[in-house]
């Protein structure tokens, strides 16, 4: 008798062809296992469909295919998130994006929490299905960011800046004192740090970590005080440096799916520009200069949005964040 153990979480079928980022969400998600989400949509789905409505409230359908998927992947991502220490003891359950230390239990909790508040623009009843879920990632925020003593500065899924970020908006109009604990510990990590050499990208990276920092600080200061951080943070930016900054990364095989995540590089840092110049103001003298700094990384990423599925399949994403 076969006595292997079959993971429940591995990278097989069209899961495998997604480069990393998306890779990692869907896994967590179970995205490559549908039969969760089935069990959901089909019971209320064939219900419409024998109340004699399944042409005419196709809308209703969908929703319940979306809500399906998205409560499906909201439970599995809770449900590692708490079991992520017995996850990596069990063979069956090793791979598992938390327990293989693929991805950062705060950039789950940060996927949760903007899947929430992305619901919550919508029509649909299931932000408000999910809100106990993410209020419970709040609570966890609330928990783990006094004992995080050092941030991460990577360009990768462990970003302190990108995960603050979204939780930040997410928290605004929900929870204040996320919002000032967030503030907190962005001070005492970001406040003090001065003229950024800004070593990157790595070969792999779809974030800047500079300026995803910059953009996190422009989110938590004034316009006069973040003027006054930005300057001393980057003070050579009126002559070009770093150069690094300005360059958009280079991207020399769209089909390899490490080496296009510089496209998403290329996408992040036209959303961190974009974001920096407004938050200074068009009378700004770094405001012209950032924002041609975005359509430059713009003009060098939005023509790959598509043609290979290394990319196309999550570069519209940040390429949503680059034009919002």
């Amino acid at each position: 008798m076969n006595q292997s153990i079959v993971p429940d979480s591995e990278a097989r079928g069209l899961l495998a062809r997604l480069p990393e980022p998306p890779r990692i969400l869907a896994s967590l998600a179970r995205l490559d296992r549908p039969i969760g989400w089935w069990l959901l949509f089909w019971p209320g789905a064939w219900a419409v469909a024998l109340a004699g409505g399944a042409f005419v409230r196709w809308p209703l359908i969908l929703w319940l295919l979306l809500g399906s998927i998205a409560m499906r992947g909201a439970g599995c991502v809770f449900n590692d998130i708490v079991d992520r220490d017995l996850d990596a003891r069990v063979a069956r359950t090793a791979a598992r994006p938390l327990a293989s230390g693929a991805m950062s239990v705060k950039t789950a909790w940060a996927w949760l929490l903007a899947l929430h508040a992305e619901l919550a623009r919508q029509d649909g009843p299931w932000a408000a299905a999910i809100e106990p879920l993410a209020l419970d990632f709040a609570a966890r925020f609330h928990a783990f960011l006094p004992k995080m003593t050092y941030p991460l500065r990577v360009g990768t899924h462990f970003n302190s800046s990108f995960a603050l970020i979204h939780a930040y908006a997410w928290a605004e109009g929900r929870d204040p004192a996320l919002q000032a604990l967030i503030r907190e510990r962005a001070l005492a990590w970001f406040g003090q740090d001065r003229a950024c050499q800004a070593w990157e990208p790595g070969g792999d990276e779809f974030l800047s970590s500079a300026l995803t920092e910059a953009l996190l600080m422009s989110r938590l200061l004034s316009r006069d005080e973040f003027a006054d951080w930005f300057g001393a943070f980057l003070p050579d930016l009126p002559t070009g440096q770093p150069a690094t900054l300005f360059t958009p990364a280079t991207v020399s095989d769209r089909s390899d799916g490490k080496i296009a995540h510089l496209d998403g590089l290329n996408l992040s840092r036209a959303w961190c520009w974009r974001g920096i110049a407004a938050a200074l103001g068009a009378d700004a003298p770094i405001a012209p200069i950032a924002e041609q700094a975005a359509l430059a990384h713009l003009d060098a990423a939005l023509p790959h949005i598509a043609g290979d599925y290394m990319g196309e399949h999550w570069l519209a994403s940040f390429a949503l964040l680059a034009l919002e």
